[in-house]
């Protein structure tokens, strides 16, 4: 008798019984065994088979073992309607499917069969077949046009299913061939379907908001039953419910939400139906909070419980605390006490007029009880009968397994408790070896610092609720980044030329803060590294930067702190008449001008100040409208100080946060947004003219003057405001990663490539009018984790979704097209901006 697979399914449940639930489309993308080979063959079935070298078994994407004729296809003909022939895919447990990939049969140039269109049936429990719609109720998925490419297609709304069919459409009779993969996660939640009423109409200010659970697939009536919908699609609803994620869709689409007068007792009950008996732990709930509009979260929960045939007479309470305050939608987490059950029933009470969900969620485990038929059966087979003489040795094996799984555990528990005292022992050595290793690429593009106060702590050690399912080949973020075979050529190559140039000594990582660029030379590597010298200020080209008077600066305000500096705003006066013609700038020549005036500690080291002063040498030299300028220096005594132009605006992230609204966003805002991104990119394409690299492209670091002028700045980095945009690695150097290419975090390589990433988000940033950080979705680690994503190529790697109302063309022309894996396939900033020239003029 095989027991191998009862100690497979037991140890899955040691692994599962705690795991938390929260799935998110955007990642859950991951391919769930057609190509692989994961899905065996007896879970591949079809209607029919054209002979047995086009089996269903060989309907596998982009997969060929050198047998059969290299796809799946039916005996017959397609009919038009595409609804008789079928290839069938068993998952064996349920699954949350975000993307479907199809691809037709080449067979080596001697066939040319492939599905133009289908459809694509669904089941959770093999009996009931629900047809996918997109959300506008639309079946048909636009297919293969040759035998060879393989065609995505993204399910919105995505699916939960155990069972999937593909059904191939054709216009005309037609030979058909198809192979496919299905991309999603596993559906860890359990939930089978749940049983609601049918969301009610709101009429507000004369508009007709919608909160029916558009996409539910059960049966729909007053009470919509035996189906799953809006509140499992992994969408959560936007603070103001007026607008959706989806673009196109009417006001109310994200939320499912009832009025208060149609309920006299006061509350909606709710039912939800598992896949077995489970231990559950909490219920996440996704709530509106718009009280303005008569809309908050509930009152109270009550939920009861039921394994069998009725209800247990104790229920669950919880009461919120009801915000009176804030606006803002947010996740309520109902404990449920470990209750077991296979059904719930919850009863939410109203608090106000209206009740919003968009959202719920279950944390739970396997029910204990149900390892008593485990034991009794082998799991691959429930309904084999055990021969009585077998059963103790049966059960002595499997107790006797179980204890050695365990014992197991409880060695890994050990070690990593005494791994963890380990690595406090040594981790101050680690913290220099990372730091060294990313900042290796030294003097001319050092990474930024920061001057996060001991209020803030670090944030590298943090823990966050992984939504990257673990697979074999996953390492911690820092691991990573430490492993890479690129990456260790690029630190050796330069660590023996940093050792020559220091005269064999390995010196403590050199400093660079927050420069607006930094001088890239040719080189076979695209970014050499410069050693610091002694600058003379005032030779060559920079003798036209004067010393300004320290006495006529006038504190006016204290901009942000960094590691080694402060970024002051001040009154000059008289900077008007001591700036050269072509530095003149507009404004009263008898009031004092505001200035951005930045400072170096006295007791900055010399690095610092050799640094110090190549900023001033090179920002000296840069003339251009979109560019901040260096007005004037103060070299002569401690702290050594630059002086810049400063923008009566403030920077383009918070002007536009605070200035347009989303709704806003069309028409005549549209066009001034893009007029603002015509302007970074016309100066990203001046400092690219002249080899220069930015490293810190972001709305943070553009300011914004009269009519809308932009000019690229670098004071963002000092900023306590934007403290959030910025990683701390291991404690000591900051990144903005959300900005930065993979090769840049990964590698340490930054480029003008790499400038021509970021400037993709920043686009992404004015578009969204500044509303939400890039990837807000994800914690630090997990873009980390994406950008290895991007590395492998593995198409995995999660991209920034389409901004609302932005075109086809800025999006997948443009802002994808910077997100690039090769850089030498990104465009150029002469490209950019001549593209967005040619938007802006239509």
């Amino acid at each position: 008798m095989e027991v191998k697979p009862i100690t497979h399914h037991l140890f899955f449940v040691l692994l599962t019984a705690t795991v938390r639930t929260q799935v998110n489309p955007e990642m859950c993308r991951y391919p769930l065994g057609m190509t692989g080979g994961q899905i065996q063959d007896e879970d591949i079935s079809a209607s029919s088979q054209w002979s047995e070298s086009t089996a269903a078994k060989f309907g596998r994407l982009d997969f060929d073992n050198g047998d059969g004729d290299g796809a799946w296809c039916p005996d017959i003909m397609s009919e038009p309607d595409g609804l008789k022939e079928y290839l069938q895919v068993d998952l064996r447990s349920l699954h949350f499917i975000t993307l479907v990939g199809t691809q037709g049969r080449h067979a080596d140039g001697m066939g040319n069969e492939f599905a133009q269109r289908y459809r694509i049936k669904y089941s959770r429990n093999g009996s009931n077949w629900v047809g996918w719609h997109d959300r506008k109720g639309r079946q048909i998925i636009e297919g293969n046009r040759n035998a060879y490419d393989v065609v995505l297609k993204d399910l919105e709304p995505p699916i939960i299913a155990r069972y999937v069919r593909f059904m191939p459409v054709t216009d005309h009779s037609m030979i058909v061939c198809m192979r496919v993969e299905l991309y999603g996660c596993e559906w860890l939640d359990g939930l089978m379907s749940y049983s609601i009423p049918d969301g009610h109409l709101m009429i507000y200010r004369g508009l007709d908001v919608y909160f029916n659970d558009s996409v539910y697939d059960g049966t729909t009536a007053e009470r919509l039953t035996k189906g799953l919908g809006q509140l499992t699609d992994g969408t959560w609803g936007l603070d103001d419910f007026l607008h959706s994620h989806i673009y196109g869709m009417w006001p109310g689409y994200d939320y499912v939400g009832w009025n208060n007068k149609s309920f006299p007792k006061g509350y909606v009950e709710m039912i939800f139906e598992f896949d077995h008996v489970r231990n559950f732990t909490s219920m996440k709930v996704h709530c509106n909070n718009m009280f303005s509009r008569g809309v908050r979260m509930f009152r109270q929960a009550t939920c009861y419980f039921r394994s069998g045939s009725d209800w247990e007479t104790e229920p669950v309470t919880f009461r919120p605390t009801v915000d009176r305050v804030s606006q803002i939608a947010r996740f309520v987490a109902v404990p449920l006490g470990d209750r077991t059950a296979s059904t719930i029933k919850c009863r939410f009470h109203f608090s106000d007029l209206w009740l919003l969900f968009s959202e719920v969620a279950f944390q739970s485990g396997k029910n204990n009880s149900a390892w008593v038929s485990f034991l009794s059966v082998p799991w691959d087979d429930p309904t084999h009968k055990v021969d009585d003489s077998n059963t103790r040795i049966l059960i002595g094996c499997l107790v006797a397994i179980i204890a050695i799984l365990l014992a197991i555990i409880v060695i890994i528990l050990w070690r990593q408790v005494w791994q963890k005292m380990l690595e406090k022992a040594s981790r101050r050595m680690l913290d220099d070896e990372l730091t060294a290793r990313l900042a290796v690429q030294t003097q001319a593009f050092s990474f930024h610092h920061s001057s996060l106060s001991s209020e803030g702590g670090s944030t590298s050690n943090s823990t966050y609720e992984r939504i990257f399912p673990l697979c074999a080949d996953y390492q911690e973020p820092s691991r990573l980044i430490r492993k890479l075979p690129e990456f260790a050529q690029s630190t050796e190559h330069l660590g023996r030329k940093e050792k020559t140039q220091s005269g064999g000594s390995e010196g403590a990582p050199h400093y660079a803060e927050a420069d607006i660029i930094s001088l890239q030379e040719s080189s076979d590597s695209g970014t050499d590294s410069i050693t610091p010298v002694n600058i003379n200020l005032f030779a060559g080209t920079d003798s036209s930067m004067k010393e300004f008077p320290r006495h006529k600066l006038t504190f006016k305000e204290k901009l942000g702190e960094g590691q080694f500096g402060e970024v002051h705003l001040c009154e000059a006066e008289g900077m008007q008449d001591f700036l050269l013609e072509d530095l003149s700038i507009e404004g009263n020549k008898e009031s004092p001008l505001l200035v951005a005036v930045k400072t170096l500690r006295e007791d900055a080291n010399k690095n610092a100040r050799n640094d110090f002063l190549k900023e001033i040498r090179i920002m000296s030299r840069l003339r251009d409208p979109n560019i901040v300028r260096l007005l004037a220096v103060c070299v002569d005594t401690d702290p050594l100080c630059m002086i810049t132009e400063y923008m009566e605006n403030g920077d383009l992230n918070q002007f536009l946060n605070t200035t347009y609204r989303a709704n806003n966003i069309a028409s005549t805002y549209y066009i001034k947004l893009i007029g603002m991104a015509v302007q970074i990119a016309s100066g990203m394409k001046y400092l690219s003219s002249l080899n220069f690299v930015h490293r810190d492209l972001a709305t943070r670091n553009c300011l914004v003057g009269k009519n809308y002028t932009i000019k690229i700045a670098d004071f963002g980095m000092s900023r306590n405001l934007y403290r959030g945009d910025y990683y701390r690695i291991q404690g000591r150097a900051v990144l903005p990663i959300r900005w930065m290419s993979w090769e840049s975090i990964l590698l340490g390589k930054f480029t003008m490539a790499s400038d021509v990433w970021a400037f993709g988000v920043t686009l992404w940033e004015i578009l969204t009018l500044c509303k939400e950080q890039p990837y807000s979705q994800l914690s630090d680690e997990q873009v980390i984790e994406n950008t290895g994503e991007f590395f492998r190529d593995q198409g995995k790697q999660v991209y920034l979704p389409k901004p609302p109302y932005c075109p086809d063309r800025i999006y997948h022309d443009l802002m994808l097209s910077c997100w690039r894996r090769n850089a030498k396939q990104r465009p150029s900033f002469q490209e950019i901006h001549t593209l967005l020239m040619d938007i802006s003029n239509i």
